[in-house]
């Protein structure tokens, strides 16, 4: 009987142990801008960003362990610690609050043409892969959505149409500027 209680007592305190670990998962989320300086001695990064909140991020370290970072996203990012194109416009892929934030990856928009608008969602058309929002000045702006556009949602940020995004709900859609027809979002984060 002893023998029993021992091993449940021992079970029950893996858990409490396991437990708080799993939730100390961080989540990936983004936002877009210029980097502006790369400071690998000091394992900084700066970046101009288009939401306009604080562009100081440091570095990913091993120290700070485990992250949620959709695989498909991260496959099409550079480290934080590999990239090295000053003055490129990027989705930058963090973790963390505040005026210091944590820099896992970086996705380099190209040389293209990108476009940031702000506004309010009118429709998220799963079946036509299309995203129609209202900015500010009352027009209609729709966007082509396809695998690889990335949304930043409140679990992190995912890929392949895995996000949702409410009627009414304010955001922001990072675009390719089109040659013809409609612009492709490259990012689609919310507006705080």
């Amino acid at each position: 009987m002893m023998n029993k209680v021992f091993k449940a007592c021992f079970v029950a305190s893996c858990f409490t142990f396991v437990i708080p670990i799993a939730y100390a998962q961080q989540s990936v989320h983004a936002l877009s801008g210029t980097v502006t300086s790369i400071n690998s001695k000091i394992s900084m990064i700066e970046i101009d960003t288009d939401d306009g909140t604080s562009g100081h991020f440091r570095l990913i370290q091993k120290s700070d362990g485990s992250i949620n970072f959709d695989k498909a996203v991260s496959s099409d990012a550079t480290a934080a610690d590999k990239f090295t194109t000053k003055g490129s416009h990027v989705i930058v892929y963090y973790f963390g609050v505040g005026t210091v934030r944590t820099a896992v990856a970086l996705h380099d928009l190209g040389d293209g043409s990108v476009e940031t608008n702000t506004g309010t969602v009118v429709k998220l058309n799963r079946h036509d892969r299309l995203l129609t929002i209202k900015n500010s000045a009352g027009t209609e702006l729709s966007y082509q959505l396809d695998p690889k556009t990335v949304a930043d949602t409140a679990g992190g940020v995912s890929q392949g149409l895995k996000f949702d995004f409410s009627k009414g709900a304010s955001v922001r859609v990072i675009a390719a500027t089109p040659t013809t027809g409609s612009s492709t979002a490259l990012l689609i984060a919310p507006v705080m």
